[in-house]
């Protein structure tokens, strides 16, 4: 999201302190616009506007607890932060119950009021990046509401289900464990002409050797010990629909032969009978695996691969396409939300951080993992200790003493539940050296002070 407009909006009447104030934040690398009167400043605020807001509480044409009021009006979740003397502290307290971001007491540094702004600065960046993803959402149908993301190959991948779906063309998915083949293979059916008819799917590793052939083509009764009824195959039950094939390279070779055969001539013919079934079937196989290679290798048949190899769809996994995580998880987290019957926490600058440092071998189903444990409140994390698995300390060794001293710090701050006092305290450095550190290592929280 662009920055437009200052980072902070200042009213104080005293002209000395609020100058004073100004210049220390600009000093602090942070654009300030001041007011000397509340009601200058709330013609500057809108629900778009991207910064945080600092006010005195003793003020003559309107106190602060009246302006934090107004500007709550405009916008709830506008941080506004406010400076109190010593008998205003209760007052802020209570200023806190209704919506204060935070409050600092005098006499106080400058670097501490920018700290606080800046972690309020941090948390109205993801407010308005949350409305723009849910904005999305909302406009998105069709395919875009299945396959979801901004990237390049995302797009492309949707733009690709647009223009195979009704053609009736057989397909071959590829993409790593929990990347989203089902999904694809769902969408290319349910924008298909065959959308009212069933949608098979079979995972070829879950079914035993046994009994495959008989779950694909059925079997008449008396067919083989045991068959003491006729039964539909899943290829008869999906005559005029679309049969999908997960983890296809898995299939036993000799049942290979046979699905290609089927493939080949529409046709099939139960177990124990002799009788040419028609079939008016669409074929969607999915694999992890380079199927050109496996057949190369012998351990799957290239006339089979050929023949199934019509198109080719390829889903990046989520580790090359970054940018799409915080819209895939607002999604999984309404999916959430519908399943669990809780409201959506919100999304923190820490979330933030690790779902864009994860790596993802799980991919979306580890996504989708994460967005429920977060609607139910379970989520601590993808690590317990300052050295979690997953953690990175190689390069330079000024690279990796950064690395190391944010991954004890934020491991700390999860510890204390966000208390910053606890923090300081328990690594023995001041509160202002604790902030400098978050600042310089790029530790967004909107912990407590």
């Amino acid at each position: 999201m662009t920055q437009s407009g200052p980072d902070i909006l200042l009213v104080d009447d005293d002209d000395d302190l609020r100058h004073a104030l100004r210049q220390g934040l600009e000093l602090d690398d942070l654009d300030v616009v001041d007011f000397k009167r509340p009601s200058d400043a709330l013609e500057a605020i809108h629900r778009d506007f991207t910064g945080a807001v600092v006010s005195d509480i003793r003020m003559p044409e309107m106190d602060g607890m009246q302006f934090m009021a107004r500007v709550l009006e405009l916008d709830p979740a506008i941080p506004v932060i406010l400076v109190t003397g010593h008998g205003d502290i209760q007052i802020a307290v209570d200023a806190m119950r209704e919506g204060a971001y935070d409050f600092i007491p005098k006499p106080f540094r400058v670097q501490d009021l920018g700290a606080v702004t800046r972690r309020a600065l941090e948390k109205r960046r993801l407010v308005l990046e949350n409305r723009i993803l849910r904005s999305e959402l909302d406009a998105v149908s069709g395919i875009a509401e299945r396959i979801v993301g901004r990237s390049p190959a995302i797009a492309a991948l949707r733009d690709e289900i647009e223009l195979v779906a009704d053609t009736g063309a057989d397909v071959i998915v590829i993409g790593e464990t929990g990347a989203g083949k089902e999904v694809v293979a769902r969408a290319l059916h349910d924008f298909s002409p065959r959308a009212t008819s069933s949608f098979v799917a079979l995972n070829c590793a879950a079914l035993p050797p046994d009994i495959f052939e008989s779950e694909l083509f059925g079997h008449e009764a008396g067919a083989f010990t045991g068959a003491s009824k006729q039964r539909i195959g899943k290829l008869e039950h999906a005559d005029g629909g679309t049969v999908f094939l997960d983890e296809i390279e898995t299939m036993p070779l000799d049942l290979q032969a046979k699905l290609l055969r089927a493939i080949e001539e529409r046709a099939i013919e139960r177990l124990g009978s002799n009788k040419r079934i028609p079939l008016d079937v669409r074929f969607i196989a999915a694999t992890k695996s380079d199927l050109s290679e496996e057949a190369k290798a012998g351990r799957f048949r290239a006339d089979l691969f050929y023949r199934l190899n019509v198109v080719s769809l390829s889903i990046p996994p989520l580790r090359d396409r970054r940018e799409d995580i915080p819209l895939l998880f607002e999604r999984l987290a309404r999916l959430a939300r519908a399943r669990y019957r809780r409201e959506i926490p919100d999304f923190t600058p820490e979330l933030e951080r690790q779902l864009l440092a994860h790596e993802w071998p799980g991919n979306v189903r580890e996504l989708r993992n994460v967005a429920d444990r977060w609607v139910l409140g379970l989520w601590n994390g993808f690590g317990n200790g300052a050295a979690s698995a997953g953690e990175d300390f190689g390069g330079p060794l000024s690279d990796r003493m950064a690395a190391f001293e944010r991954a004890v710090i934020e491991a700390e701050i999860r510890k204390a539940g966000g208390k910053l006092k606890d923090v300081h305290e328990a690594l023995g450095i001041s509160r202002k050296g604790l902030y400098d550190k978050m600042r310089k290592l790029g530790i967004a929280s909107d912990a407590e002070g």
